[in-house]
């Protein structure tokens, strides 16, 4: 099937005439009888996309609300996003290009890199950029500095980023002020200027629109790489998006989030092989894996390809000691059919409550319980 090019991609339904009059029941996967009751729901915004045959959208989420006892369709695509791939050479030939990367590398006690995975995965957008003629601008926090905090200085990642680049690259003292607007009229075309950890600003974190704004009179336009990071409205991710554009998505946070829009008239219902394979990639570097979501529509099975890839690639994983966790509801569903739920380290029977508590909220449910009372031993 025709499918929109991009690293990430996905298992497509196309948007086909709909069905007769025949019952649902006897109906494929791509043509289900829309009842009455399904009409008048806003069932684009349950699916999580909007649906080019509303028809469809509605027999799709038909189908799925009954293979799952009624609990409702589940979004199935994320939002497509430019990607850097897009800009050519006359999009970026001398412009000044602000790269939020993620190079929170570790770091020993005589400030050596101890794993470079993150550095090595800003490179392909680094090159595309240098390549094609801009000048980057490459921004990045490291551990968590209260105010300036020399250890957590990006001086020591000067060196392995040049070698894996291939040109020298420039180290300013700060993120913004006048020396590092010296510095950036002073780039030459292909060129790499690090600006310092911006989290050595308070104001970082906080989205502060002022600080934004001083981080983004530095360039031209913007790339985000940096998905360690996108969780999390910053000043250096968020923020200057409102004064740069185009604002797009680096090549490592294109493996995550769809960077192409899906033609009109088609929907994604699953990961296809080259988001297994980056999916792969990334978890064969992990010790630690919660899995809370499956990859796609997997109660059927044209489309539970990516989500049953990723579970027996947990399994193999969980076999050679990596503390795998799935996190409820549909992840421990899809864990079953597949098999491997046995071999995995823990089940959580509570899909969103266990992300709560991960994230250190209270649960209700069991602050409401009484109390234990002590026992001396």
């Amino acid at each position: 099937m025709a499918s929109a090019a991009a690293p990430t991609t996905f298992s497509l339904l196309h948007s086909t005439t709909p069905a007769s009059s025949s019952s649902a029941t006897s109906a494929s996967p791509s043509r289900v009888q829309l009842s009455s009751s399904l009409r008048s729901r806003p069932l684009a915004r349950r699916l999580g996309f909007a649906a080019a045959d509303p028809l469809l959208a509605a027999n799709v989420a038909a189908r799925v609300a009954a293979v799952r006892g009624g609990k409702g369709a589940r979004g199935v695509v994320s939002m497509a996003k430019k990607s850097v791939g897009e800009l050519s050479a006359a999009d970026l030939k001398g412009k000044k290009v602000f790269v939020r990367a993620d190079l929170n590398v570790p770091l020993d006690d005589n400030q050596n890199i101890t794993d470079d995975t993150r550095i090595r995965a800003a490179i392909p957008t680094i090159k595309h950029l240098i390549q094609n003629g801009a000048k980057v601008i490459l921004s990045s926090h490291l551990g968590r500095p209260k105010g300036v905090t020399p250890k957590y200085s990006l001086a020591p990642l000067v060196p392995r980023l040049s070698e894996l680049i291939g040109i020298q690259v420039v180290k300013a003292e700060d993120s913004i002020g006048p020396e590092v607007e010296k510095l950036v009229a002073s780039l030459p075309d292909g060129g790499v200027l690090l600006l310092e950890n911006v989290r050595f600003y308070k104001e970082e974190e906080k989205n502060d629109p002022e600080h934004a704004k001083k981080l983004a009179s530095l360039a031209d336009l913007f790339v985000n790489d940096a998905f360690g990071t996108a969780h999390r409205a910053h000043a250096s991710t968020e923020g200057v998006t409102k004064y740069l554009k185009p604002s797009v998505a680096g090549f490592l946070l294109q493996k995550v989030v769809p960077a192409s829009a899906i033609p009109d008239g088609w929907m994604g219902l699953d990961i296809g092989p080259d988001s297994v394979k980056s999916f792969s990639e990334a978890l064969d570097t992990t010790q630690t894996i919660i899995w809370n979501g499956p990859m796609g529509v997997f109660e059927f099975d044209k489309f539970a390809v990516g989500t049953e890839a990723i579970a027996k690639k947990l399994a193999d994983l969980s076999g050679k000691g990596v503390t795998t966790i799935i996190g409820g509801g549909d992840s421990v569903a899809a864990v079953e059919k597949v098999g491997v739920a046995s071999v995995m380290s823990h089940i959580s029977t509570g899909g969103g409550a266990s992300l709560e508590l991960l994230e250190g909220k209270e649960l209700p449910g069991v602050l409401a319980l009484d109390e234990a009372v002590p026992v001396a031993v």
